[in-house]
């Protein structure tokens, strides 16, 4: 396939946008060469977007309680909005839960096999989000980690918050309906499963270990204290999800871990839960990497919302979303814009900000109506 060379846009590299132009070949980054040419004049190149930790797909395969599609046909379409926000990989956050239904091991077998089905244009990757509690899937969830199969685990733990939600009807309901359940069947179940709180400890020290021993980065997600976040910061977990105070965050920071908060949280002017402020921890250097976590285009729009409060500059709100996320994974070949790394890129309007193509993986993978007219090869 000949080269490609994006011409006269500006392009972020080494934490400033300089007007250049830049080439693709074999799928990696290079300097600009003959072949065809995409015109970028008047757009910013910017590194594709590493997201290490987005559930929006859940939403594609259940939109509402009971009503389910396709496994393989809700990622093909969860696909093309990643590649539409200018998403190049993706963590998917794979619940594994002792819940039946969305988040069970039902559901995560599912998972995985349309994953693994096809390639996807989006490096798309599993993120696993195991419940504490979940018992009797360890054995399951160890096999498939030591396969290959899991590419990022976290550590969450929502029985204690589900079972005082059961409390309230309403929000009960909620939970019962996503398993598929009624409401004094799903609380009973919650119940029997709490009861085995003195096996978790032996558990989460299991996976922990392999994890290490595999390689693979691991998170703690929602600390609430500073001692949960030492404790799962001892199993060798180097990124703290979503921490519920700021002073979790603090030390975090201090200890070199990576601090990881929503987009949404960002773009929405706060946090849904009333936690802290995303934008707030970010400019004071607190939270480190921004995800998706339940809205896909937030991820994109983030950094221009950051940047348009004054405390951080454009570079420094864009390496929240490509650059330090990477880095939190241990994905040395992207991130950034340097001749030798994967050829992930979107382009974006800096007027309307809105994306107008993507690269993945050398590939162009998405590209708007306006970004369609610039191709130097229609």
């Amino acid at each position: 396939m000949p080269g490609i060379t994006i011409t006269g846009g500006r392009v972020l590299q080494d934490n400033d946008l300089r007007e250049t132009d830049i080439g693709i070949a074999g799928g990696l980054i290079t300097e600009a060469q003959g072949g065809r040419h995409f015109d970028a004049t008047g757009l910013l190149v910017l590194p594709g977007i590493v997201d290490i930790h987005g559930d929006a797909f859940e939403r594609q395969i259940q939109p509402r309680p009971g009503v389910a599609f396709d496994i393989g046909f809700a990622l093909a379409e969860t696909e093309r909005q990643l590649l539409g926000c200018g998403i190049t990989t993706a963590y998917h956050g794979i619940t594994l839960s002792w819940e039946p239904g969305l988040r069970s091991i039902e559901g995560w077998r599912a998972l995985l096999a349309a994953l693994g089905a096809r390639s996807w244009t989006c490096d798309m990757r599993v993120h696993m989000r195991w419940e504490a509690f979940n018992l009797e899937a360890l054995d399951e969830a160890l096999a498939d980690i030591a396969a290959g199969r899991v590419h990022m685990v976290a550590f969450n733990d929502h029985t204690a918050a589900i079972l005082k939600k059961l409390s309230h009807p309403i929000e009960g309901a909620k939970y019962a309906g996503r398993a598929g359940m009624q409401l004094p069947a799903f609380r009973e179940l919650a119940e029997r499963i709490a009861r085995r709180g003195q096996e978790v400890p032996a558990a989460l020290d299991r996976i922990a270990a392999l994890c290490r021993a595999k390689g693979l980065p691991m998170a703690s997600h929602d600390d609430s204290t500073v001692a949960m976040r030492q404790e799962f910061s001892a199993r060798g977990a180097a990124i703290c999800e979503f921490p519920i105070t700021e002073e979790v965050g603090i030390f975090a920071r201090a200890e070199g871990d990576a601090v990881v908060m929503g987009s949404p949280n960002v773009v929405r002017g706060g946090s849904h839960l009333g936690w802290a402020s995303a934008a707030d921890l970010a400019e004071r250097g607190i939270c480190s990497v921004l995800t998706s976590d339940y809205f896909y285009p937030c991820l994109l729009a983030a950094p221009f919302v950051l940047a348009a409060r004054g405390k951080l500059s454009f570079a420094e709100s864009w390496a929240l979303v490509s650059t330090n996320p990477a880095a939190a994974a241990g994905l040395a070949d992207r991130g950034r814009i340097a001749p030798g790394l994967r050829a992930d890129l979107v382009l974006v309007d800096p007027v309307t900000r809105d994306p107008v193509a993507t690269f993945a993986n050398g590939r162009l993978a998405w590209v708007s109506a306006q970004g369609s007219v610039r191709l130097g090869w229609i």
